[in-house]
């Protein structure tokens, strides 16, 4: 069953359950509300017989025929209120009762009206008065008292029954939420860690998926695209070898192909003019073949350095004091550029575990391409900064003319520069060095403001106190 079916069961079984509920409660409240209407006319009716039995004492102890009069008014008038509120009486005490309350009401006007005949002269008339008057009296105590009991019963077991209904909504909400929130959890997590496993190369699969819903579709989805993946991987990363291949090749023809038509020029004008020419010139040539050739084997040199990556040699440090050192190290190029540094080091940062000398490669080279680009005169920033999840971060920010956005993406590929001279290897190299480290390097730039790189590297072991940091 799909997780939409579910949530859908749920919700319409929830909300019938609370509809007869709702219905029990109205069904209740209009019980109460008839035995309360009941109640008010009982006591009407014996706010009038109390009215009868006040006339009648009055008249047996008066002989004032007024009283007789006001008795068969409240007697008509009791008779009127019973057969317009009949219907609503026989609901609550049923027809047996509302008969037995007529004959009851008939029987004392009965005697009433032998009294009035007599003038009040036998006094078995006043006793019978009294009898029938008392069963009047019980009639209304004993049902007014019933039916508000009733009443408090009827409160009373609603107010229990809904309390009960609501401990079982709710527990219906939490099972029912926790079973469809468990289940799509457990599989949400199975396929972030999945997802996260084909992010890392690792192309398997999430076994027995028994689930018919929703998730189940996305984890058979998944799991189809980790095959495909896993069958296409040899294809891409060869792809990868053969675009990388062909960016190299590009890349050493392109360094070596000047130098060389250069020597071949040499050449060819030593063999034509070798006999015309001065030992001066002689030598001349030759120097221009050895630095062309210096050339090329410099192009050479940095292929291997960025094609063989040395093995890390990692050690516990203090990035600070690797910084200190990178610039000193190129001090005398930016004074020589006429450049300001401006090393800004946070205190205490936590150490790293990184190769010293690696770092300061990547750091020199950062320096010596801020000073290419800002030369002659500009400012340079290099800040650390603790950032969050325990990193440490190295920004090294210039004044130059920046990148152009359109080069930026391809800023760290190999042989690739914006500027006339130079290899184009030092920040694939870099980069290399960088992600070696398990760390990270980015670029941002704007063009005639400058350009700003981020070294993002782990922080290892506790902090540590340092001195002189500025």
């Amino acid at each position: 069953m799909k997780i939409e079916h579910k949530i859908l069961y749920s919700y319409f079984f929830n909300v019938a359950f609370i509809v007869l509920i709702g219905l029990f409660a109205l069904q209740n409240m209009n019980q109460v509300l008839e035995k309360l209407r009941f109640v008010e006319i009982s006591d009407d009716l014996n706010a009038s017989f109390l009215e009868m039995r006040i006339s009648e004492k009055n008249y047996f102890l008066y002989k004032d025929e007024k009283w007789i009069a006001n008795i068969h008014e409240n007697i008509n008038d009791s008779m009127r209120a019973i057969e317009a509120t009949k219907d609503e009486i026989s609901r609550v005490i049923g027809e047996n009762n509302l008969q037995l309350l007529r004959s009851y009401l008939d029987e004392y006007s009965k005697v009433i009206d032998e009294i009035d005949k007599s003038g009040g002269k036998y006094p078995r008339l006043e006793t019978e008065l009294r009898t029938v008057g008392g069963k009047l009296r019980d009639f209304f105590k004993n049902k007014t008292q019933l039916e508000r009991q009733k009443v408090n019963d009827i409160i009373s077991s609603a107010k229990s029954l809904l309390f009960i209904s609501f401990l079982c909504i709710l527990f219906l909400a939490v099972v029912l939420g926790r079973v469809v929130s468990k289940k799509i959890v457990v599989s949400l997590r199975a396929i972030e860690g999945l997802a996260l496993s084909i992010a890392e190369g690792n192309f398997s699969k999430i076994e027995s998926v028994n689930s018919k819903d929703e998730v189940g579709s996305v984890i058979l989805a998944i799991n189809r695209m980790s095959e495909e993946l896993e069958d296409r991987g040899e294809e891409i990363i060869q792809a990868k070898k053969l675009a990388s291949l062909g960016i190299l090749t590009a890349g050493v023809a392109h360094e070596l192909i000047n130098p060389l038509n250069n020597i071949s020029m040499i050449t060819q004008n030593s063999l034509e003019l070798y006999d015309y020419m001065s030992k001066e010139d002689r030598l001349a040539l030759l120097n221009r073949v050895n630095e062309e050739t210096k050339r090329m084997e410099a192009v050479v040199r940095n292929l291997l350095d960025f094609s063989k990556s040395r093995e890390a040699k990692l050690k516990e440090a203090n990035i600070n004091d690797i910084v200190r050192k990178s610039v000193q190290l190129m001090q005398n190029t930016l004074d020589l550029s006429n450049i300001e540094p401006n090393i800004n080091l946070e205190r205490n940062l936590p150490r790293v575990r990184v190769d010293e000398h690696q770092i300061e490669q990547v750091l020199v080279n950062l320096i010596v391409n801020a000073a290419q680009a800002m030369s002659p005169g500009g400012k340079l920033s290099i800040e650390t900064r603790k950032g969050d999840e325990d990193k440490v971060y190295i920004y090294v920010k210039d004044t130059g003319q920046g990148i152009p956005p359109e080069y930026l993406p391809n800023i760290f590929d190999p042989f690739f520069s914006t500027k006339s001279s130079g290899t184009g290897l030092g920040l694939s190299v870099s980069y290399g060095i960088i992600k070696n480290h398990k760390g990270n390097i980015r670029v941002e730039s704007t063009v005639r403001v400058g350009t700003t790189f981020t070294i993002e590297l782990p922080a290892y072991g506790r902090t540590k106190e340092t001195k002189n940091e500025q």
